[in-house]
């Protein structure tokens, strides 16, 4: 860890930018604020404008490079404007931009045979959809229709989406309007090793926290449930990972009450734990649905619902139609991703080039008290920061500056856990390691000066 007063430099990248001729900050500015939704957020108190991108990295209009540690909100998978996708767009876009699967077209239909072979057990039917909160709104569509049942359990502290269904399941106040919804949906405790009662030196804490599953079931709802939803590690509350056992224990209960299990990929799966390809095989279960989304596209509108057969079936009877689900380009931009995942071995560089990240992080909470918690699979990671480690008590002020300061140093991060005081650090998976060196030395400055 460098202790020099020098500024970190980022890691040498033969991309140049394009000399930038379009409208000023000022102006787009102005734009935004009088024509788009003044409910949109904006990150910083001098917000960035970005106008290019180059694998790992961004640039702002002035051509100022930053590393993407935030990954568009862990969506750029294999890289910003990754040559071999938008080769591969432009080839379908020459073709045709759009048409639906009203008519038969060969894309959609290989791109469902190469996603349904990267999935475990019967998991082997797709639908196509165009965002997360369309894949897990799909997803409790069909778990009522195939169970008969009604009520659904998910998880406090979860993120699965804003529209008015999955806004139910969301378990976070600061995303829920004071709105009708989470019909029939009950949140159970959320199995957090560092808030909650058992730690990670518990090795029955995940059947522990599952229990409280149980507790719903028996207490909330009929005793019958249609299903269980999860992610597989939680995103925006805060890179939370559950302790070993859990899920196993909470699938177990949800099955025993004729529910079925779905599995929220959409910030956790194609290969981003390291460990695994989807983060649920990294809890050694077998999901009944899985939905996915953001990594899918890599940047791109498309998002999927992935289940058995028998499930599948349950749709039937009716007319199920995505005007823009299995879109060619979309399609054609899936397809290329997992081809740039396997040729580029994304996985294994996850799950070293993480391990390596975490080391740092690991190396930074010993130098600096403010971090509470280190914690993450792969390269999908945060820190927690505390007032105090024995009260834990959120540093939600300092971790804003922490997040401004490393933002004016060249670095591009997120932050999420209900009090906004987690670092969420969840970049491309083509990050490398100097980037991870200019990484650490860049939090190592701001945490200092916190």
């Amino acid at each position: 860890m460098s202790t020099n007063t020098a500024l970190p430099q980022l890691p040498p990248h033969d991309h140049q930018p394009r000399p930038y001729e379009g409208p000023t900050i000022a102006e787009v500015a102005a734009l935004r604020q009088r024509y788009l939704s003044p409910a949109l957020l904006t990150y910083y108190k001098e917000p960035l404008m970005i106008v290019e991108g180059s694998m790992q990295y961004l640039y702002d209009e002035t051509g100022r490079r930053y590393l993407d540690g935030f990954g568009g909100i862990v969506t750029v998978s294999v890289g910003h404007s990754h040559p071999y996708v938008l080769q591969k767009a432009k080839e379908q876009l020459d073709l045709l931009q759009h048409t639906t699967t009203i008519y038969y077209h060969p894309t959609i239909a290989a791109y469902g045979k190469m996603l349904a072979d990267k999935m475990p057990g019967d998991l082997s039917v797709c639908y196509f959809v165009n965002s997360g909160s369309e894949a897990n709104d799909l997803a409790m569509l069909m778990a009522r229709l195939y169970t008969g049942n009604y009520d659904l359990i998910a998880l406090r502290n979860a993120y699965h989406g804003g529209s008015a269904s999955t806004m139910g399941l969301t378990a976070h106040s600061t995303w829920k309007y004071n709105y009708p919804h989470s019909f029939g949906v009950h949140h159970a405790v959320v199995a957090d090793p560092y808030h909650g009662p058992w730690g990670r030196d518990d090795p029955d804490a995940g059947a522990k926290y599952a229990a409280d599953i149980q507790s719903v079931i028996r207490h909330a709802t009929s005793g019958q449930v249609a299903g269980f939803f999860a992610e597989a590690i939680q995103g925006v509350g805060g890179s939370v990972v559950y302790p070993d056992g859990y899920l196993k224990n909470a699938y177990e209960h949800v099955r025993a009450a004729g529910g079925v299990c779905i599995c929220d990929e959409v910030q956790t799966g194609f290969g981003r734990t390291g460990e695994a390809f989807w983060g649920f095989e990294t809890q050694g279960v077998m999901p009944d649905i899985v939905t996915m989304a953001k990594g899918i596209g890599n940047g791109a509108p498309l998002a999927a619902v992935v289940t058995t057969p028998a499930i599948a079936e349950s749709m039937v009877g009716r007319i199920h139609f995505n005007t823009f689900g299995g879109n060619p380009v979309s399609c054609a931009i899936g397809k290329a991703v997992l081809e740039v995942m396997e040729r580029e071995n994304l996985q294994q560089n996850c799950l070293e080039v993480g391990g390596y990240l975490l080391e740092g992080f690991q190396r930074l909470m010993a130098k600096h008290d403010i971090i509470g918690d280190v914690r993450g699979k792969g390269l999908m990671t945060g820190i927690e920061l505390v007032k105090d480690r024995g009260t834990k008590e959120a540093a939600t002020q300092e971790c804003i500056r922490v997040w401004e300061r490393a933002k004016t140093l060249g670095l591009l991060i997120g932050k999420g856990g209900f009090f906004g005081n987690v670092l969420r650090i969840k970049p491309p998976m083509c990050l490398t390691k100097p980037d991870v060196d200019f990484m650490i030395e860049v939090l190592d400055i701001a945490f200092s000066e916190v």
